[in-house]
């Protein structure tokens, strides 16, 4: 009824979903409603799942397969929302895949961030090039990296970055400095730009993302 569909829109706007998915939701919902009168809450419950995972579909994300080596993966984001530890896991998958994979640590700013990676490229059996001096410069980190990854043949380079806000100018300059670099050293090669985000973000992720798309042309 109207109190149902008022107090959704209500818990729906509170969780920062947005008043224009919102009232898409609303909408698909409450057609649904209109056609089958008579619905207990957990089938409410069962509808409102599947029209917000409708809204959310898309194609599955996979490794495209290139006669071009290396493919590379460029991750970008804030700080801390986990870029290091996904490229962990697509590093882990990589390898199950029978990809020859190459980590590059760009991530010269955070403590750690190197040791981190190592342990997971030992996990994975994957190489990881990096420079443990002081202050590296993330660009010059990249240009090796690629360098090494031509010399080894490697199908798959995974590149990661220090965590930056997007309203901070410099670090986006600096980003956009590397996606130049990638596209210098290996034209020809397919470059995905990947935003990680943090799911408890919510709208300030949209923002992100269009921070980042024009910094390292997210795909």
């Amino acid at each position: 009824d109207s109190d149902f569909l008022d107090h959704l829109e209500e818990m729906l706007i509170t969780c920062d979903i947005g008043v224009v998915t919102t009232i898409k939701i609303i909408d698909l919902v409450e057609k649904y409603i209109s056609k089958h009168k008579y619905l207990d809450q957990d089938e409410v419950k069962t509808i409102l799942k599947e029209q917000i995972k409708n809204l959310l579909d898309v194609n599955e994300p996979h490794l495209s397969d290139s006669k071009t080596k290396p493919y590379v993966i460029l991750f970008v984001g804030v700080n801390g929302v986990g870029k290091t530890t996904t490229i962990g896991k697509i590093a882990h998958l990589s390898s199950k895949s029978q990809f020859k994979t190459l980590i590059a640590a760009a991530d010269t700013f955070r403590a750690a961030a190197v040791e981190q990676l190592s342990i997971w490229g030992q996990r994975s059996n994957v190489d990881v090039i990096s420079n443990q001096s002081k202050n590296a410069d993330p660009a010059a980190v990249v240009f090796d990296a690629i360098n090494s990854a031509i010399k080894r043949n490697v199908d798959l380079l995974l590149v990661d970055t220090a965590g930056r806000l997007q309203t901070k100018n410099n670090l986006m300059d600096e980003l956009a400095k590397i996606k130049k670099i990638i596209d210098k050293k290996v034209p020809d090669a397919i470059v995905e730009s990947l935003l990680v985000l943090d799911a408890s973000q919510g709208q300030n992720g949209l923002k992100q993302a269009k921070s980042f798309a024009k910094s390292a042309n997210l795909s």
